[in-house]
């Protein structure tokens, strides 16, 4: 049989040429061969998926590659789906597995999906960004055991808090994954999850080991974050297209040559301010700090490898913190994220660090 190692070489140099035929020939030949459908799922396909979000963040592939190398692993993962390898009886209950609303990154979820069934749940599969109305809509007409929710952007967590408050208000225990929860899955815990699992292959270890509960009827309503009650995560939320604009104006004040900007450029910019102020809204409503200087530090490492100095962040994050100065929680996690991109202190919103 050939190795884990060979296999996912052989899918990595197909994902990367555009060569689905290739690809499909790879798994189709290694389930006939005898290989685990779970572990051609985890071991080979999320494998090679991994490294393709890799090499984009490093600038080696474009957004094409990585758009079509994705399109290539999803169709890998219905090749084992609907090998005969993989066909199992049903033998447990029913999980719906979702991704947040405005999540987009179906391909972690689908991996869950798919190893479930293995295990002999009865799954649905949603897929991408499903509002949280439609996805409790379906949970009342099927009467699904367990909910399993996924999102991959911390942007997203105050959806997905609402969407898990739903959910069990609707009766049904959520079970989370996915990197916007958290390293640890501190989010999950924190927006009151039933579970957090790291990967498919825990999470389906988890179910297999013991039903989660249904949800008490006093389950955690949404606003229960008490430093929400400040106001500052919904007023930098709502007036978020307004800082990006002014924000933009700043660094166009400061830095004379940036209104000779091309129209991509700007676009682009703005597109970075508008990230910039989402996360510090996620920062903001989780009430973590590092949330948001983990965001710019890996911007930092976007921009190096795409040739532009990280030195370029911290002036717009001093613009951002003049523009709330009135916010006590923000400027202090600007503050940090400069702290932590530049070596030596630097002032942030009028205070020297």
């Amino acid at each position: 049989m050939t190795s884990t190692e060979a296999l996912a070489a052989g899918l990595w140099d197909a994902a990367l040429e555009g060569d689905e035929r290739a690809a499909v020939t790879v798994v189709r030949q290694a389930l006939d061969e005898g290989a685990a459908p779970q572990d051609l799922l985890l071991n080979v396909i999320a494998r090679v998926q991994g490294r393709i979000g890799e090499q984009w963040a490093a600038n080696r592939i474009s957004v094409a590659q990585e758009h079509a190398a994705t399109a290539i692993n999803e169709r890998a993962i219905t090749v084992v789906a609907e090998h005969p390898a993989a066909l199992t009886e049903i033998s447990r209950g029913r999980v719906v597995v979702a991704c947040v609303d405005g999540e987009w990154h179906g391909l972690p979820a689908r991996l869950v999906a798919e190893v479930l069934k293995l295990r002999g749940w009865q799954v649905d599969y949603l897929g991408a960004h499903v509002p949280t109305p439609h996805l409790v809509a379906h949970i009342h007409r099927t009467g699904a055991d367990v909910v399993a929710l996924s999102s991959s952007i911390p942007t997203r967590l105050p959806t997905a808090h609402a969407t898990i408050t739903a959910c069990q208000a609707a009766g049904a225990p959520v079970l989370v994954g996915g990197a916007a929860f958290g390293p640890d899955g501190e989010y999950a815990r924190l927006l009151g999850a039933d579970a957090w699992m790291p990967d498919a292959r825990a999470a389906a270890d988890l179910l297999e080991r013991r039903p989660l509960p249904r949800p008490r009827s006093d389950h955690q309503p949404i606003d229960d974050l008490p430093h929400l009650a400040d106001q500052e995560y919904t007023l930098v939320a709502r007036s978020r297209p307004q800082l990006v604009r002014t924000v933009f104006t700043g660094l166009e004040n400061r830095f004379p040559a940036m209104r000779g900007y091309s129209e991509a450029q700007r676009e682009r910019t703005a597109e970075d301010l508008a990230h910039i102020v989402e996360f510090l809204g996620a920062a903001l409503y989780t009430g973590d700090a590092e949330l948001f200087s983990r965001f710019l530090l890996w911007t930092a490492g976007i921009l190096e490898a795409r040739g532009v100095p990280a030195r370029s962040l911290p002036p717009a994050l001093d613009v951002l913190a003049g523009e709330l100065k009135d916010f006590p929680r923000a400027t202090d996690m600007l503050r940090l994220a400069v702290t932590r991109l530049t070596p030596v202190p630097l002032t942030v919103g009028g205070a020297a660090e």
